[in-house]
């Protein structure tokens, strides 16, 4: 299952720093306009899977509070759903292709598992009786056929029934999809707020501090960066770039860079070890490239001088190249060779120019 699956939510009263997505759908469903079909758009982990969990749960209570949107909590469902077994709760995921074929590496939410787990589940009676909820994480990684078989039901779905797409690439979809959904905007925390959440899970301040800086707002991607070692690796990576940017010759860094990575990626395959080890190492060096681009970009904003600022830009644009060669497939040694030389001569030249 995907690392960042969020748990259950007992209300909305649990979710934090999202009160304009929640309060949305509690309005929708206090005038009886809950739509059919949802997408929840925003960064990974902000909270748009626990939200999806709380619609889920209040749309299959048996006595729910219509004036405050909120599950009574007591029902035989509500209890069911707490327990994490609510046989009319669906969690529709990519490594459910696993079902049909164990070895897979499921790398992308296939045709197979939208229309087992989804469109044939949707048409069996409620096991409850209430109605059905169908939530999709990663939504973005369906292939074309899963989201063009998915259409259908998804205009049109049986009975009593809810779809919620999560996905932090909305445009990845296809027009069609997009144009069949209400899309609910989750946004990216405050860093207090991820800190304070960090904190409550009894991690160190200066770990959490340090977290939550580097996980831009998403509490998620600051709990799995953690225990994954990027956080403590990032305090490495930004002062290589600090001597590189000072003019100064950074080491190795197309061999750090793979280094971090096989890390990462191990740390990925002992959360599942059917994962494509490739994968998950040009995942790791994506991480990474994605920290160096936010140290050059606050380079950018805390400089004055103009070629500085410059410099720091043409560094940007060099780590965005890097990123799109690695979703090209391009030869790994060959795109990080290319951009630690670019780097190096970028702020060697300027180091020459400041003698």
């Amino acid at each position: 299952m995907p690392v960042l699956r969020e748990r259950m939510a007992n209300s909305f009263d649990e979710i934090f720093g999202q009160d304009a997505a929640v309060e949305s759908l509690k309005e929708a469903y206090r005038a009886d306009r809950m739509p059919h079909a949802l997408i929840f758009a925003g960064p990974v982990g902000v909270g748009k899977g626990t939200t999806a969990a709380a619609v889920g749960k209040l749309w299959l209570c048996e006595k729910p509070n219509t004036k405050s949107a909120e599950p009574c909590g007591t029902c035989d469902s509500c209890r069911t759903f707490d327990v994490g077994t609510h046989p009319d709760f669906h969690v529709v995921y990519r490594q459910l292709i696993r079902l049909e074929s164990e070895t897979s590496k499921a790398k992308e939410l296939a045709v197979q598992v939208i229309r087992q787990h989804l469109i044939r589940a949707a048409g069996l009676k409620p096991a409850m009786n209430r109605g059905k909820v169908f939530l999709i994480e990663e939504a973005e990684l369906m292939n074309a056929a899963a989201q063009n078989t998915l259409l259908k039901t998804l205009e049109e779905p049986p009975g009593r029934t809810i779809i919620i797409l999560l996905t932090d690439q909305p445009d990845s979809l296809l027009p069609t999809i997009r144009s069949r959904c209400q899309h609910i905007r989750f946004a990216a925390l405050d860093e207090k707020l991820v800190i304070e959440q960090l904190r409550k899970r009894e991690i160190d301040a200066a770990t959490a501090s340090s977290a939550a800086n580097l996980s831009e707002g998403s509490v998620g991607v600051a709990l799995k960066w953690i225990e994954d070692g990027v956080v403590a690796a990032a305090e490495e990576l930004h002062q290589q770039l600090d001597v590189l940017i000072a003019g100064q010759p950074a080491g190795d860094l197309q061999t750090w860079f793979r280094k971090q990575a096989d890390a990462y990626a191990e740390k990925q395959l002992e959360r599942d070890e059917l994962a494509s080890k490739d994968q998950a190492t040009r995942e790791g060096l994506a991480v990474y490239l994605k920290l160096s681009a936010q140290r050059f970009r606050r380079l950018l904003g805390e400089s004055s001088d103009a070629d500085e600022m410059e410099r720091a830009a043409s560094a940007i644009d060099a780590v965005v190249r890097a990123e799109q060669y690695l979703d090209e497939n391009v030869n790994v040694p060959l795109v990080f060779q290319q951009l630690a030389i670019t780097l190096e001569r970028l702020f060697a030249t300027a180091e020459s120019s400041r003698r």
